[in-house]
Formats: C-alpha cells, sequence, structure tokens
C-alpha cells in the first residue's frame, strides 16, 4: 500500500479536530495510515498547546506526534499524578500523561484480567486508585 503524500494527508485530515482524525484512524487501512501521519499531529498538537511546548517536546522525545498528543491530552484530563483510569472499557495505570499499565477490561461490574497478577500487587493498585480519589474529595471538600 503507498502512502499517501504529507501536502495531501494535510489537505485532507488537516481540518479535523482528534476526535474526528482519530474516528478517520478507524476507516480503513489507508485512512489509518494517512491519518497517523506526524505531520497532521504536529499541526494539532501546536493549534492545541502552541509552538512553545511542541518545540519542548520535538527536543525531548522519540515518540510519534500521535502520542505526544495523547500522552499531553491524558496529562490535561487527569493530571500528572498516578493515576487508574478508564479509557473505553479498558482501565490502565497511569502516570504523567503516559501508561504504565494495561488492568483488564471492565465490564460494569467487575475488572476482567486478561493476564494474570498477583494478588498483592493489585490490592496496592487499587488502594493507590482509592486513596487518590479520597484525597481528590477531600480537596473539594467545604471543610478544608
Amino acid at each position: 500500500m503507498e502512502a499517501l503524500p504529507v501536502e495531501l494527508c494535510l489537505n485532507i485530515f488537516g481540518f479535523l479536530d482528534h476526535p474526528a482524525l482519530a474516528t478517520a484512524l478507524q476507516v480503513c487501512r489507508k485512512w489509518k495510515k494517512a491519518a497517523s501521519n506526524d505531520a497532521i499531529w504536529l499541526k494539532l498538537f501546536t493549534v492545541r498547546w502552541g509552538a512553545d511546548l511542541a518545540e519542548f517536546f520535538s527536543s525531548h522525545h522519540s515518540k510519534s506526534w500521535k502520542e505526544v498528543y495523547a500522552i499531553q491530552h491524558r496529562c490535561d484530563r487527569y493530571g500528572l499524578g498516578l493515576k487508574i483510569i478508564t479509557e473505553g472499557d479498558d482501565c490502565y495505570l497511569i502516570h504523567q500523561g503516559e501508561i504504565q499499565r494495561h488492568l483488564g477490561r471492565w465490564d460494569g461490574k467487575k475488572l476482567k484480567e486478561e493476564e494474570s497478577c498477583s494478588e498483592i500487587s493489585d490490592k496496592i493498585l487499587f488502594f493507590i486508585g482509592d486513596l487518590e480519589v479520597a484525597c481528590a474529595e477531600a480537596k473539594r471538600s467545604p471543610f478544608f
């Protein structure tokens, strides 16, 4: 499969925001390859967070701009600390916006693990998550 030229990718996908671009990635293989173009994600990153932050990341990261955009987006949504989040049906442990570990799939009632983990590490991870939620609620409380 031939790659589309960068200029054509920017003309076709360059006007989309990140949710629409994420949808375009799922249409077909050719669109996925075209919508994954680094120039498009750099443009989105620069529009959202500015050229200074883009310059900082370009010199400090070896990741694609799509990955850098996702990491920065998670930082904006969840902060920089250690968090347990859900994206779709999947639960992840993240730190500074980067996924550290896939914890399993959430079916609405129970976490279904896809890989075996020791019970102690799972209890520690969920304790950390519960502690973080409790701390966040305490910070919002009018009594403090």
